[in-house]
């Protein structure tokens, strides 16, 4: 009995230090894994910053106004007859991302018949965004778009889509024939892009009352000369600035540049007017005195 209580106690003892060595480990492992948990957690939001791929910026911020986009000078030469020098605004929202104008009119040539003209530019810009892309690259889409647009016109016949060189960073030309009003009508459409900016130009013409048909080639001629100009003014953010065909500060106040009556002309007349008036009270006062001395 006293041999058996010292061999009981040896063998608690012996149980109890496992017992410990295994609540340490336990309290090791717990502290190990919570460590790394915390320093994977801190890694990760750098780690899907440098994931996120950077969108290019847009390099046009803003358009220019559409109806000074094309010289004075070749719109009278486009349109001769057009009802407004300055141009029709198209409506829109945002004139940032989208603007346009246009001009038409007739050149009545009496009994050798007339002329219709029709010139059209209309300009939209595209912003970089972070899930659909840069503005180049949705520019690029809404070229596509734009041509496919052009070449489905209703009622376009022989339409030929044809690559244009030096406008532009890319485009295209869509020339077509389209029958309206009893007449055959010339159209040419001119779609390009600049940077993140897409242009679509049209101009198209008739003769009427027996007149003869434009040429295609001229309508194509006429467009693609203006289409650079509107290129140009994109990229200068205002018109293309053609001293020899862009109205000066007067002309635009006034759009009386042809006209012979014009306020200066008709001041000088006034002048003019009055310096006769003048002289004639003068000889009619001097030839008074004259008659009574005879008198």
């Amino acid at each position: 009995m006293h041999r058996s209580a010292p061999r009981l106690s040896r063998i608690l003892a012996c149980a109890a230090v496992p017992v410990m060595l295994v609540v340490a480990g336990c309290s090791s492992d717990s502290g190990d894994k919570k460590e790394s948990g915390s320093s994977a957690s801190s890694a990760s939001p750098s780690a899907s910053k440098k994931a996120e791929p950077t969108v290019e910026p847009a390099k046009f911020a803003a358009l220019p106004d559409p109806c000074k986009s094309i010289t004075t000078k070749t719109v009278r030469s486009l349109v001769p007859s057009a009802k407004s020098k300055n141009g029709t605004a198209a409506n829109s929202s945002d004139i940032t991302s989208r603007a346009g104008c246009s001009w038409n009119g007739l050149d009545d040539n009496g009994v050798k018949g007339s002329q219709y003209r029709w010139l059209d530019v209309g300009f939209t810009r595209f912003d970089s965004d972070q899930a659909l892309g840069s503005g180049a690259k949705r520019a690029q889409q809404d070229f596509a778009k734009q041509v496919e647009k052009a070449k489905a016109t209703e009622g376009a016949k022989k339409v030929v889509e044809a690559p244009a060189g030096g406008i532009g960073d890319q485009a295209s030309t869509i020339t077509y024939d389209l029958s309206k009003t009893g007449e055959d009508f010339k159209y040419a459409t001119v779609v390009t892009r600049t940077e993140n900016v897409v242009i679509t130009l049209t101009y198209n013409g008739a003769g009427y009352a027996g007149a003869k048909t434009p040429s295609a080639g001229d309508i194509l001629k006429g467009a693609e000369k203006a289409v650079k100009e509107a290129v140009a003014a994109v990229a200068a953010g205002t018109d293309p600035g053609d001293k020899s065909g862009t109205a000066t500060p007067g002309e635009k106040a006034t759009d009386k540049a042809d006209d012979p009556k014009s306020s200066d002309s008709k001041t000088d007349d006034d002048n003019s007017d009055d310096s006769k008036k003048s002289t004639d009270k003068k000889k009619t006062s001097a030839q008074k005195s004259s008659v009574r001395k005879t008198s």
